[in-house]
């Protein structure tokens, strides 16, 4: 961070001061979003900037994740927005199976029939993809940004920071 306001009064206070201070006087945004439950325990949610805007609803793809690996044959997964005309986006996910599971049309109608079922009518995948891997940072992150570059084929940028490059080769281009 040093590096990119060091000496750059405006750009500090536009780009930090602004983004993290100002919104809430006194309260620090880090841009993550949590709750707190009756017994005073937070519970990390995500990103607030990792959403999904699919027909007027705001949805958190962590959300949609969390709801897809809740399935007992799903091992891993990861969501983007795919643009649409009418509904702003569509949900596609990406789903890595458990082992010993195979890949149907069946089984991905009964993941978005899972979603549907966990988040309500809006949230879930019109499209669902079977990968092996998903791109990743070494500490584990999905890498949603390189997923939705490649999938939409547009340019993946910079991936010196994944831990499994090899798996942006997998990402198919979406419909």
């Amino acid at each position: 961070m040093l590096r990119a306001f060091f000496r750059d009064e405006v750009r500090y206070k536009k780009e930090y001061w602004q983004m993290y201070w100002e919104i809430r006087p006194g309260t620090y945004l880090a841009g993550d979003k949590a709750t707190k439950d009756k017994d005073g325990y937070f519970t990390i949610q995500g990103r607030i900037d990792d959403v999904l805007k699919v027909a007027g609803h705001r949805i958190s793809n962590a959300e949609v994740e969390s709801a897809l690996v809740s399935h007992p044959k799903v091992a891993e997964a990861a969501v983007i927005g795919k643009p649409d005309e009418v509904k702003g986006e569509v949900i596609v996910a990406f789903v890595i199976l458990r082992t010993g599971n195979e890949e149907s049309e069946d089984l991905k109608k009964e993941l978005a029939k899972h979603v549907r079922s966990v988040l309500g009518p809006v949230a879930y995948p019109e499209v669902v993809y079977f990968v092996k891997d998903v791109p990743k940072t070494r500490s584990g992150k999905i890498m949603r940004r390189v997923i939705k570059a490649k999938a939409l084929g547009n340019p993946t940028g910079d991936i010196s920071a994944l831990a499994n490059p090899e798996s942006v080769d997998a990402i198919p281009l979406i419909k």
